[in-house]
């Protein structure tokens, strides 16, 4: 299932670094670019490019590229575009003869020309749960509601309801956890006797989302510089009597299933940190080989990585935008809560093999 809220929407739209890709050696003016449109695959502007063009290609980890698409072609083959170049894949262990052999880079464009868009990040967190309803654990994580009134009720009434136990899928230990599942869409819950379960996207409640965090930087709770998913966290911490007066402000609500994978895309494969992106499938079909050009968050060292298109989410939308999976945990939390930054994406498309 899509990760249907990704973590932009309260944390890092506020966080923005003026800066392009280092050492992009396709940063030529508008003027000197030739577009294309191939709209059997996106209906973005492209520029063909050379391998030997983008800078990063060369040092990425290819091998690890291709096991990846090799994995989502277990989906993605079912497109025509895919079909070919997915059964040929299965003959390669070296990435970079793959990719060389049987496709061509396109850079991708905006409407307006531009090639900066914007790379956030995302991943799976893992809450701490019980199945039943303890002193510690007695905060419901809700299943989809039988009833179809109650499905759609806001996230305060909801939380007014004493909720039937077919309702409910887990118990938690805190309001603030479930909260940031539902951004992120899905999940891992470890059960007091030690064992993990996959917590998937089941439904919705169909109400507007609202970014959290932009509450935060109205009453100035939060300085603009240290917006962060911790920040938020720690201001919900610290203030528990107003924390759900807080969450109750965004009236969407997410409901949850136990699942047999770990986090799942829009594609319909698990995720694999690093190396699978959201985006918009107007513009990137799933299943594509994505090139990114970005920065770490952290370090902000070159991010040059090839990315396989496998997931979408509401927040992710545009020409040149994407979302990074970070993974499962704290770690992957640390870079996802603090990624955004300028990017820019190419887009494989085979040489041979799809629709014209």
């Amino acid at each position: 299932m899509a990760i249907k809220y990704i973590l932009i929407f309260f944390v890092v739209i506020y966080l923005f670094v003026a800066c392009s890709p280092k050492q992009d050696t396709t940063d030529v003016s508008i003027t000197e670019v030739t577009f294309v449109k191939i709209e059997s695959i996106s209906m973005a502007k492209l520029a063909k490019l050379k391998f030997e063009d983008i800078y990063g290609f060369e040092t990425d980890d290819l091998d690890m590229a291709l096991r990846v698409f090799q994995k989502d072609c277990q989906k993605s083959a079912k497109n025509p575009n895919l079909s070919y170049v997915c059964s040929k894949s299965h003959n390669y262990t070296d990435g970079k003869t793959y990719f060389k052999t049987y496709f061509t880079p396109y850079k991708l464009y905006k409407t307006n020309g531009q090639k900066d868009g914007t790379l956030t990040g995302y991943y799976e967190p893992i809450l701490k749960g019980s199945l039943r309803k303890t002193k510690k654990y007695r905060y419901p994580v809700l299943k989809v509601p039988k009833n179809k009134k109650i499905k759609k009720l806001s996230r305060a009434k909801l939380n007014k309801i004493k909720h039937k136990a077919e309702n409910i899928l887990f118990y938690t230990d805190n309001r603030v956890d479930p909260f940031f599942m539902e951004i992120q869409g899905s999940g891992k819950v470890k059960l007091t006797n030690g064992t993990i379960l996959n917590v998937a996207y089941a439904g919705q409640n169909g109400k507007k989302f609202y970014p959290i965090g932009k509450k935060l930087l109205e009453i100035k709770a939060i300085k603009n510089k240290n917006m962060s998913l911790d920040a938020i966290r720690k201001w919900c911490e610290e203030n528990p009597k107003d924390s759900q007066k807080l969450l109750n402000l965004n009236e969407s609500k997410v409901y949850f299933s136990f699942s047999e994978f770990g986090a799942t895309g829009s594609l319909g494969v698990p995720l694999v940190a690093k190396r699978n992106i959201a985006v918009d499938r107007r513009y990137v079909p799933l299943g594509f080989p994505v090139f990114v050009q970005s920065f770490n968050p952290y370090t902000k060292d070159s991010l040059n990585t090839l990315t396989i298109a496998a997931d979408t989410g509401g927040a992710i939308k545009g020409e040149v935008r994407a979302d990074f999976f970070w993974g499962t945990g704290k770690e992957a939390l640390k870079y996802a809560g603090k990624m955004k930054d300028r990017l820019n994406m190419t887009i494989l498309i085979p040489k041979v093999g799809y629709r014209r």
